[in-house]
């Protein structure tokens, strides 16, 4: 970049362009580049990558200042970084971040978190793309680490870019005391007894999703949930190619199928 060039980045998020986390990460990032934020409307969590096809979506400008620009979209986060890209913005942008998440993105969750979907859909784009999580649930919850992170991170990642096809996901310890970033991988787990039920006023059954998480490596300190547990910012380089690169090998033997069918007919 020359001495002049100033970054554009685009932010977006899951939970609602009201929402502390984000307004968090703009004041974090401002300092780094011009700021256009497009962001849903009201909350989509759990999101992940989903799109929306059926209904049109509208978009709102919220503010325009120098360096600020901030919309609403009536889509999901993807949705979000769509337009962003094919419809908002007059050049791509330099860096997208995402979050910062009210809430923990580690392990599996990082399949559910419409914060992650979009930060890997700016990563399908080619663009440099993080997702910022804090792992505090409270309406209060303090976002001063998770912001300095988010700013520190963010300036690397402008500086060194990302190689294609990876983003991050940035979790974000909800404790007073942070001893550092730890490079993690993504934790095995899943998620157990995820459902309760409750009854309506015409007695039916009602199903709310809550659960537990079920760490199957709760000591592997490479793990990010380890290194959330200990006081450490997890970081954990997230690929979109989901193939299973080892099993091709393994499974070219069923190529032979094709050969047989051909020799019977």
């Amino acid at each position: 970049m020359t001495e002049n060039y100033k970054p554009l980045i685009l932010i977006s998020n899951d939970d609602g362009v009201e929402a502390k986390g984000i307004n968090e990460l703009i004041k974090a990032v401002l300092p780094l580049g011009d700021v256009v934020v497009v962001a849903p409307d009201g909350p989509r969590s759990g999101m992940s990558s989903a799109i929306t096809s059926t209904v049109p979506l509208q978009i709102k400008l919220l503010k325009k200042n120098t360096g600020l620009t901030i919309y609403s979209c009536t889509g999901t986060p993807v949705d979000c970084i769509k337009l962003g890209i094919n419809q908002i913005l007059e050049r791509k942008p330099d860096l997208i971040v995402t979050g910062i998440n009210h809430g923990s993105n580690a392990s599996i969750c990082v399949l559910y978190s419409g914060t992650m979907g979009a930060a890997i859909e700016g990563c399908v784009f080619g663009i440099p793309s993080i997702g910022f999580s804090l792992t505090d649930h409270q309406p209060d919850a303090d976002f001063g680490n998770a912001a300095y992170y988010a700013a520190l991170i963010s300036r690397k990642i402008l500086k060194e870019g990302l190689p294609q096809g990876i983003c991050l996901n940035v979790n974000v310890p909800g404790t007073k005391e942070i001893k550092g970033i730890k490079i993690c991988s993504q934790t095995e787990g899943q998620w157990i007894k995820e459902f309760y039920t409750t009854t309506d006023k015409k007695g039916e059954t009602q199903y709310w999703l809550t659960g537990e998480f079920d760490n199957f490596e709760p000591d592997n300190p490479e793990s990010d949930e380890w290194a959330l547990a200990n006081g450490y910012v997890s970081v954990v380089p997230t690929q979109i190619d989901m193939t299973a690169h080892e099993m091709i090998d393994k499974l070219k033997h069923w190529e032979l199928i094709n050969e047989k069918l051909r020799i019977e007919n």
